[in-house]
């Protein structure tokens, strides 16, 4: 195994973070962990160095920080890895002034925009053709009365940050006219109105869900996995997902592809859809620009897609790979509790959760060879609760 020369920052430790310190350390490639608070990724036997830093939302100071860390470490010429949209939207508006100290896979915000705004990605969708579930952009509460979509509907941000910071919940979910009403302006109240996306509620959420994530360059995916995530955590409307396996959905790349070239988007990205149970239609949900909690997924499916953009911002591209279908991926922390509360509801039964975990699996957290942190992540739960509530 020949020692690269440039290595590579992750910013975030949480088990996403891990998933790449594990990705590139095994390739015998530096990496540093980047946290303003405690993380497991800093316990990985992979892990070089762990550096508790300034919050990124305070912009001013993570941006000295970042500058005055290569001006005066050996770190010049390093890739960085965000692993949350905080980050990724502080690298896209800092590009300009980060590029000529590191490597950076995040495009400028003239990009990342139509990501991080879903009014923007739907807007973009549309423009393509690209089907998505019925929805409005209403201005003010006075245009609710004004949308034709059949309840249940949910309410959602354009930008997520504000919004699940302060309520907790990605959605809110309205089963009349009158619940439509209190809910937006709950949700007024929490993020400006003009954010706001009133959209139909698609049956059987949980079961339907999929995703396209490539390394994406020059217009096209170099390497990919897509996936069907079955289990999120809480099942419907979840803030993560806690069970994936590999699945090729064509549609899913022609559609994606479709996208992120319109963009000029550049790295790695998870391109989110929905199929609509009653139409077998696949529709555009949102877009991760960044690094995505089961990536390590495509990993063990034989496609590394850390090492993929790490390589080719160092120079030296690797040749595309297919991935293997059927391979499972699963995070035991979160899985477990959303299994037995599907089981405790009769929507899931003992021989279905058994079946489910055949074949070659990929732990987010447990590996043979790096088993510390997975121990850390239990001493860390009623931590994480409190913190992310997962």
């Amino acid at each position: 195994m020949v020692k690269q020369v440039e290595g590579a920052i992750v910013i975030g430790g949480h088990f996403q973070g891990l998933g790449v310190v594990r990705a590139l350390g095994r390739e015998g490639i530096d990496v540093f962990v980047f946290d303003s608070e405690p993380c497991m990724a800093q316990h990985s036997r992979f892990c070089r160095r762990y550096v508790r830093t300034p919050a990124v939302l305070d912009e001013k100071a993570y941006l000295g920080f970042l500058l005055d860390f290569a001006r005066t470490g050996s770190v010049r010429g390093w890739v960085l890895f965000p692993t949350d949209d905080e980050t990724v939207c502080f690298l896209a508006k800092n590009r300009s002034a980060l590029q000529e100290y590191y490597r950076l896979m995040t495009p400028g915000w003239e990009v990342v925009k139509y990501a991080y705004n879903k009014r923007l990605s739907y807007q973009l969708a549309a423009a393509l053709d690209i089907p998505i579930p019925l929805t409005s952009f209403p201005a003010s509460e006075q245009y609710l009365d004004d949308i034709d979509i059949p309840f249940p509907l949910i309410i959602k941000p354009a930008v997520m940050r504000d919004f699940f910071r302060k309520t907790g919940k990605k959605v809110f979910r309205a089963v009349d006219r009158e619940s439509l009403h209190r809910l937006y302006r709950e949700a007024a109240a929490v993020v400006p109105p003009d954010e706001l996306i009133i959209q139909e509620e698609i049956p059987r959420v949980s079961e339907n869900l999929f995703s396209f994530c490539p390394f994406f360059r020059e217009g096209t995916a170099v390497s990919y996995v897509t996936a069907q995530r079955l289990r999120q955590h809480p099942m419907d409307f979840g803030q993560a997902s806690t069970y994936a396996v590999s699945l090729e959905v064509p549609q899913l790349r022609t559609m994606g592809e479709r996208m992120l070239a319109r963009m000029g988007y550049y790295g790695l990205a998870e391109v989110e859809f929905i199929r609509d149970p009653r139409t077998g239609t696949f529709l555009f949900l949102e877009i991760n620009p960044r690094i995505w909690g089961w990536h390590t997924l495509a990993v063990r499916a034989g496609v590394n897609l850390p090492l993929q953009v790490y390589s080719d911002l160092c120079g030296r591209p690797l040749p595309p790979v297919p991935f293997r279908e059927g391979v499972v991926w699963a995070r035991l922390l979160t899985d477990l509790p959303t299994v037995l509360g599907e089981i405790f509801k009769g929507r899931m039964t003992v021989r279905e959760y058994l079946r489910s975990m055949r074949g070659e699996k990929e732990w987010a957290v447990l590996a043979a060879d790096d088993p510390l942190p997975f121990w850390w992540e239990l001493a860390m739960l009623p931590y994480l609760y409190i913190r992310r509530g997962f």
